[in-house]
């Protein structure tokens, strides 16, 4: 709303200092402030009204250490997250731009979904929630709307064959147009890491049986887009286990995808680099900015002892923005290795049933690969203190984040 307030004071009355908000990394900044400020000034008065109405967790006996005193504490904190992304995309962002349309979406959409599942969890003081086909249900709700507004909205583009001159005379002030650039493109092109021609189409998978079929393309497209949403929120939900390892891990993600954001939408880096350039993905830079700060300010109530638990309304929300910011920007296959941390945290859950049953029905007894699953419960059980876990677990995070960033060159 300010975005628009401050470009009309520009336009008509050449207001001082108006000019800024023109800029993404300006806004981007102010929006990483105010969703901080907003969820640590706020972020406890939230608790405490949580903790007023009853909202504590029921936690379930699985011989943890310290478990039996985090018994009662709130949960539902992702509304602080929530709250404090929303409240500056709303001040911040071009609130017509598709891609800020699709992550507000995406955000109510999950919050709801999460919401639900932790109200019945208090209402019924057991781990069970919403049934897990609602669950599956809803993402795959949230997937087919994704998919449907990535390939079929007119504004979702991109461009290509870049020409090589005067490229900085024509770019406006964050790089985000050149007159001297091929019109913008519909296209199912994304990109696959450390490969050198590292464009991919999924339209690909269709057409060989015949050109005519590209019409069909959104046949492999928008599943290959439910399976990603599902997979990666219920990775950030399965995260959520100890405190402050999925706000913090989190976090680390986000912003790397922020930079690939800020990238793929500037046409002088995007073609410095030889990413693929998005018009209009700039502006998601702020949201992610906001999204950012009210994971980082949460942490201050998240982190051991935490004061407050994120519960599902947190944990699907975060897991549904990453995949769609992923999937925006054309960088979904480096989900593995930027989310890695979710995705062992998967992996480690689909090993240990899938052997226990396969053991089970072979030796009459169920055998185990981990102590426990997911894996920080694993830890948890060798005695290692959570925080230490945590501290661990975000360094890997960090690991992971700069090999996503190499793979801007490194091809």
């Amino acid at each position: 709303m300010l975005y628009y307030l401050f470009e009309y004071l520009e336009s008509e009355y050449q207001f001082p200092g108006a000019t800024l908000f023109q800029f993404i990394t300006f806004r981007a900044a102010i929006a990483i402030i105010v969703s901080l400020l907003i969820s640590t000034i706020y972020g406890k008065r939230i608790i405490n009204f949580l903790r007023k109405k009853q909202m504590g967790e029921s936690i379930r006996e699985l011989g943890l250490d310290g478990q039996a005193e985090k018994a009662g504490t709130p949960t539902m904190g992702g509304i602080i997250i929530i709250l404090s992304t929303l409240v500056p995309v709303l001040l911040f962002t071009k609130l017509h731009n598709i891609y800020v349309i699709l992550l507000i979406i995406t955000t109510l959409w999950m919050g709801v979904i999460g919401f639900t599942d932790d109200y019945l969890k208090i209402k019924r003081k057991d781990k069970e929630g919403l049934a897990g086909k609602f669950k599956i249900i809803g993402q795959v709700g949230l997937g087919i709307i994704v998919g449907c507004i990535m390939y079929f909205h007119n504004d979702i583009t991109i461009k290509e064959e870049k020409v090589k001159t005067e490229i900085a005379q024509t770019v406006n002030v964050e790089g985000e147009e050149a007159s001297d650039f091929n019109p913008a493109i519909k296209s199912t092109k994304t990109t696959i890491p450390f490969f050198k021609n590292n464009e991919f189409d999924y339209s690909d998978l269709i057409t060989w049986i015949s050109p005519e079929m590209m019409k069909y393309a959104w046949l492999i497209f928008i599943p290959i887009v439910i399976f990603i949403v599902t997979a990666v929120s219920n990775g950030a939900n399965l995260t959520d286990g100890i405190d402050g390892l999925a706000a913090g891990s989190s976090a680390i993600m986000v912003l790397t995808l922020g930079l690939f954001a800020w990238v793929s939408g500037n046409i002088i880096f995007s073609d410095y680099l030889n990413v693929m350039y998005i018009p209009n993905s700039g502006e998601m830079t702020i949201y992610i900015a906001a999204f950012a700060g009210a994971l980082v300010g949460f942490l201050w109530y998240n982190t051991y002892p935490a004061q407050v638990f994120m519960g599902d309304t947190g944990s699907l929300t975060i897991g549904g923005i990453i995949a769609v910011i992923a999937i925006a920007i054309r960088k979904e296959f480096l989900i593995p290795i930027l989310c890695g941390i979710f995705f062992i945290e998967t992996v480690s859950v689909m090993m240990q049933v899938s052997w226990f049953k396969y053991t089970k029905k072979k030796y009459g007894e169920g055998r185990r690969i981990f102590l426990m699953s997911p894996l920080h419960h694993h830890y948890q059980k060798k005695g290692i203190h959570e925080s230490k876990i945590v501290s661990r677990f975000w360094i890997v995070g960090i690991f992971l984040a700069i090999i996503a960033v190499i793979t801007l060159k490194v091809r």
